[in-house]
């Protein structure tokens, strides 16, 4: 698990794992893992949120806008 670099300074996400046709998080405070998947959020929806998991900021806005429980 990569430790998310909360650029921004409000994210709820801690950490996330990229996976070939997934990404799995996990949410400040909470122990679970999230995974998303092509096949349930969508490939578009996954690549948007590796590309924002690497860069550090932005993907829990994404996640409540986007994908919120279409976690596996």
């Amino acid at each position: 698990m990569n430790r998310y670099r909360n650029l921004g300074g409000n994210s709820g996400v801690a950490g996330y794992q990229i996976n070939t046709t997934s990404i799995t998080i996990q949410f400040s405070g909470n122990y679970k893992l999230y995974t998303y998947s092509y096949g349930k959020a969508g490939q578009v929806h996954v690549d948007n949120m590796k590309v924002l998991a690497t860069q550090g900021r932005g993907l829990n806005a994404y996640i409540k806008k986007h994908v919120n429980n279409l976690y596996d």
